[in-house]
């Protein structure tokens, strides 16, 4: 199993749009993105996101550790 990578709330934005994933608004430090299915993803605009956090985020969206890697 590999390790989930440290990155940013920017970063993980641009590996989510890959999937179809768009920046809908902005609240304070949480972006949030809509999917065309209705999906919602909220990422913190964090300098590095917390591994739970993330860790979160990747199974909301459906994806794999290894996926979302692949992504970056």
């Amino acid at each position: 199993m590999s390790r989930l990578p440290v990155c940013s709330g920017v970063e993980a934005v641009k590996a989510f749009r890959k999937i179809g994933y768009e920046l809908d608004h902005q609240t304070g430090s949480h972006m949030i993105l809509r999917h065309p299915s209705g999906r919602r993803l909220t990422v913190p605009n964090h300098a590095e996101l917390a591994k739970g956090t993330l860790r979160a985020l990747i199974r909301e969206a459906g994806l794999t550790k290894e996926q979302f890697v692949a992504l970056l």
